[in-house]
C-alpha cells in the first residue's frame, strides 16, 4: 500500500512552552510547497544543554545553536510501497526565543537537501 500522507511527529524535550500547532503547521506548509506529499517528520525541541552537546557530538562544536537537521532519506528514490523518512529538525526555544520561524525552515529545508548558498536563501524568504 502506498502512503499519501506527511505525519509530524513532535517531542518537546526544552522545558519550557512551544506552539507546537504552529511549528508544524509552518513544517507542513514548507513540505507542501516543496512537493512532499508524503513520508515522516520528526521536529524536536530541546534545551540548551542537549543542543550543545548534539552540536558537539554531531558537528564537533561545543555551543549551543538554533537548529540541527539529522536527515535520512531527503529527495532520494525509494522502492515502491516504502515509507520515505525525512528526518528530525531539532530547535532549541531557549536560543530561537520567538524568532523560531526561519530556523524551522532552515532545518527542514536541510532534511530536503538544501545546502547553505543563495538557493537555500531564496527558498527560506519564500517561505518563512
Amino acid at each position: 500500500m502506498i502512503r499519501s500522507v506527511v505525519t509530524v511527529e513532535i517531542e518537546n524535550r526544552s522545558g519550557i512552552e512551544v506552539d507546537e500547532a504552529a511549528a508544524e503547521a509552518l513544517a507542513r506548509r514548507v513540505l507542501a510547497a516543496e512537493g512532499i506529499g508524503e513520508g515522516d517528520l520528526g521536529l524536536a525541541f530541546v534545551g540548551p544543554d542537549e543542543m550543545r552537546a548534539l552540536k558537539r557530538d554531531h558537528l564537533g562544536v561545543d555551543e549551543a545553536t538554533d537548529v540541527l537537521s539529522f536527515p535520512i532519506d531527503r529527495l532520494d528514490g525509494l522502492p515502491a510501497g516504502v515509507p520515505r523518512q525525512l528526518g528530525d529538525a531539532v530547535l532549541c526555544p531557549q536560543v530561537v526565543r520567538d524568532a523560531w520561524r526561519a530556523p524551522l525552515v532552515h532545518g527542514v529545508l536541510h532534511l530536503l537537501g538544501y545546502d547553505h548558498g543563495p538557493e537555500m536563501e531564496q527558498r527560506e524568504a519564500e517561505l518563512v
